[in-house]
């Protein structure tokens, strides 16, 4: 008998679709076919492999408007910042396109004056990969792995997040229409469940973006099979604004790291820390910033907040750290509760007077809720930015390269900004650190992780 996952546009509580949901036997007969196709994918030449993913790229700019609605409509990003999604997507497969053929490439290591010895390194696929991916930014995190994975020669089950179904279906369809055997990259539909059940199943990679208590889980899933893990988790990614700057500027950016899709992105601001020669002014700033961002329908170009994606479950979790904090002294200067509009939003809301005995600047967010705290010293900022067990980003605002730098090596995150926030960039590694997850996507290092080493010793 099977079940029907309901998709409901958040914005408006209105059911969209219903799509069929993959079964344990559905689960054993697309892994079967992906461990036969896979074989076969690996030796069909690489140009051929570059083709397809190139006329994927080419049917994503063809179909920007048609699949950016479709993200809008089942998840509740603003239509302009699913159109930015899928503009950014563009140079990340860019990238792979350009680097993956010399990754792929053998090294020789040693070859003796004589020609009787040769040591090389060749670099195979790691064979069938589980990519479970996030509702969040469904094009860029997928793509992270998928796009790499499928050009090293591996095969894909991919498995989108209940909130973002319609958008792996849509990827799914695009990558079969450029050219990707059907069997080479397959998707299942489902909730958490057939995450577990696809799980069971002995792959060779799982690659994971979603929460640490999750991604705990699936890692010790993985660990039964000895699979190939990389864990892309959460965070709680802090800034520093030093007395130095330009309030009015920085305060506008920093805005825009903590508010940005609703504050539903892992590298989102989610602590703020300001010099108290500038801390009231600086909040007075950040204040008018956030009171001039239009909350609404997400299919309006003008919206820039749009609704939780999680629907209930998130604001509930908002809920909890308003009142913890409220409890605790915070001071709420706006929002603090569920929009009075139909469907799941969600007040921007800015607390003063924080301190690290709140939830809301130790524990993830992942909502338009922030906390900015007063501090006297760079030491002090240091101290209170390596205070928490993810380590994803984190950013220092000032005028002198030297002091940030001289802070950032202190910082204990995969990645680490001056004068910046909320940026990923396809040439640097993406990686966590702590509950911020294990190993690497983007850059060279993120083709290379789909690949393993073979050691060749050749005598004459």
């Amino acid at each position: 008998m099977s079940t029907k996952l309901k998709i409901i546009n958040p914005a408006t509580d209105v059911l969209i679709a219903e799509v069929e949901t993959d079964s344990k036997d559905s689960i054993q007969n697309r892994f079967s076919r992906a461990q036969t196709a896979q074989k076969k994918w690996a030796k069909t030449p690489f140009q051929e492999r570059h083709r397809a993913i190139q006329k994927f790229r080419d049917l994503v700019i063809e179909k920007k408007e048609e699949l950016a609605k479709t993200l809008t409509l089942e998840m509740g990003k603003p239509i302009s910042q699913s159109r930015n999604e899928l503009n950014g997507l563009i140079p990340r497969i860019d990238f792979f396109l350009d680097h993956a053929e010399k990754v792929l490439s053998d090294e020789v290591v040693l070859k003796d004056s004589a020609q009787t010895l040769e040591e090389r390194i060749s670099h195979e696929p790691l064979g069938v990969i589980a990519n479970i991916s996030a509702w969040n930014y469904p094009y860029f995190v997928g793509s992270n792995v998928f796009i790499p994975a499928l050009l090293t020669g591996n095969a894909v089950i991919y498995k989108p997040s209940e909130f973002s179904t319609l958008t792996g279906l849509a990827i799914t369809d695009l990558l079969h229409k450029a050219g990707i055997p059907t069997d080479v990259f397959q998707t299942v539909v489902g909730t958490g469940n057939v995450g577990s059940d696809l799980l069971t199943h002995p792959f060779n990679g799982v690659f994971f973006t979603g929460s640490y208590p999750t991604g705990k889980k699936i890692a010790e899933a993985a660990a039964k099979h000895l699979a190939k893990v990389q864990l892309e988790l959460g965070g709680k990614d802090p800034v520093y604004v030093c007395e130095d700057i330009d309030i009015a500027n920085i305060a506008a950016g920093v805005a825009d790291g903590a508010f940005y899709n609703t504050g539903q992105s892992c590298c989102s601001v989610e602590r703020i820390y300001v010099h108290e020669k500038i801390y009231d002014k600086f909040v007075e700033a950040f204040l008018e910033n956030v009171k001039g961002f239009t909350q609404g329908d997400p299919l309006d170009d003008k919206t820039y907040i749009g609704a939780l994606a999680r629907r209930d479950l998130h604001s509930k979790a908002l809920d909890a750290q308003v009142a913890d904090a409220l409890k605790k002294g915070a001071k709420l200067l706006c929002g603090g509760k569920p929009s009075s509009r139909k469907g799941h939003f969600y007040e921007p809301t800015v607390f003063i007077n924080v301190n690290h005995t709140m939830d809301l600047m130790r524990e993830e967010t992942f909502g338009p809720l922030i906390g900015i705290q007063k501090v006297s010293s760079d030491e002090e900022a240091t101290k209170l930015m390596n205070d928490t067990a993810y380590g994803l980003t984190s950013s220092i605002y000032t005028k002198d390269k030297t002091r940030a730098l001289k802070m950032l090596e202190q910082i204990n995150s995969g990645s680490v900004y001056w004068n910046c926030c909320d940026r990923v960039s396809p040439r640097l590694p993406w990686s966590g650190r702590g509950h911020s997850g294990l190993g690497s996507t983007l850059s060279v290092v993120g083709i290379e992780t789909f690949l393993q080493p073979k050691a060749w010793h050749l005598r004459g």
